[in-house]
């Protein structure tokens, strides 16, 4: 069997890496579970029962409203006078506008509106699911003494590498394509059954394939980081670290004291933000302590469009250090 083979096997055969991954897909079915249950179909009969929601809370409040002011005419000269207005003619039903029976419908999936927040939720998932994969996949081996065994029937070392990094991320890219289609198939019926698929023309539906293949290569990014930095600590607890040192330092720590020293754009040093710039393609920040006037607008705050090409950049460098440090470490390092 070739190398790549058996570490192909290998991958598929651990049964972290299954459990792992089944846990990932039942996160995501209790995602489209829950999105199945709390939305529905909207028909005649709910949008009747929209109106009628309208009608009684229309009524009520203007009952409210004439009760009140018949409680500010009782309570002149008395000393509760001025917990009301001077003059309770003030006091005035609300008009019809502002009880549209749009606010009364029930949840309803919108495919073209809502499925992008759901392609989001699968990119997560599946990127954390493959961060772990990743580590735990060559982590395990020098945690074991198994790449050390490997290395003495295959003295290659960067060949052995970068063989295991293929053939993990060929199993995550097939995991992922199946789980996306299935993910997709998923909510086009939750739209034909709990909601509605109008408006998904072409470019919509484009759209979100071009977003689904952003979230891949998410997935596929996550997974390379997290076998380069178990490669480099030779040890899956060192990407684990490494990852929760990023997330308490980086997310909580230094923003906290950037948007206390009031820095601009402190949102730029927040993960979330970049990977919302790279699936939704742009984000914009805005520095409220700064103040452009204008004669049109007023006071308009600084702002700064984070696209995803910038997003792309950033987490292309981020694999090319990680992944290199790891081919260096493999190649100069000891193996012991």
């Amino acid at each position: 069997m070739s190398l790549y083979g058996a570490e192909s096997r290998r991958l598929v055969k651990r049964r972290f890496t299954k459990f792992l991954l089944i846990g990932a897909l039942v996160v995501l079915g209790a995602v489209a579970v829950g999105m199945f249950f709390t939305n529905q179909k909207i028909g005649p009969s709910q949008v009747a029962a929209a109106q009628k929601a309208a009608d009684a809370d229309y009524q009520y409040q203007i009952q409210a409203a004439t009760q009140q002011k018949q409680l500010c005419e009782q309570a002149k000269g008395t000393p509760d006078a001025g917990n009301w207005p001077a003059n309770c003619d003030d006091i005035v039903p609300p008009s019809w506008e502002n009880f549209q029976t749009d606010w009364y419908m029930p949840a309803t999936f919108d495919f073209r509106k809502d499925f992008g927040n759901m392609v989001v939720t699968l990119a997560g998932v599946l990127a954390l699911a493959a961060f772990v994969v990743g580590a735990s996949f060559v982590g395990a081996e020098w945690n074991s003494g198994g790449m050390m065994n490997l290395l003495l029937w295959r003295p290659q070392r960067l060949k052995v590498l970068s063989t295991k990094l293929i053939a993990l991320l060929v199993g995550l890219a097939v995991f992922a394509v199946l789980t996306a289609a299935a993910w997709t198939g998923l909510f086009v019926l939750i739209a034909k059954y709990r909601g509605t698929s109008a408006r998904m023309t072409s470019g919509a539906w484009q759209s979100f394939g071009l977003m689904e293949v952003r979230a891949l290569v998410l997935v596929l990014v996550a997974g390379a980081v997290g076998f380069g930095l178990a490669s480099v600590g030779r040890h899956t607890a060192v990407a684990f670290g490494v990852a929760i040192g990023v997330a308490i330092l980086l997310q909580i720590g230094l923003v906290t004291v950037l948007e206390l020293a009031k820095v601009k754009f402190a949102e730029l040093y927040l993960i979330p933000i970049w990977l919302q710039a790279w699936l939704m393609q742009s984000v914009k920040l805005e520095d409220y302590n700064a103040c452009n006037f204008s004669v049109n607008n007023g006071c308009e705050p600084d702002s700064m469009t984070l696209t995803w090409h910038h997003a792309g950049t950033a987490m292309a460098i981020i694999v090319v250090v990680v992944v290199g440090a790891a081919m260096w470490t493999m190649r100069r390092r000891d193996i012991t």
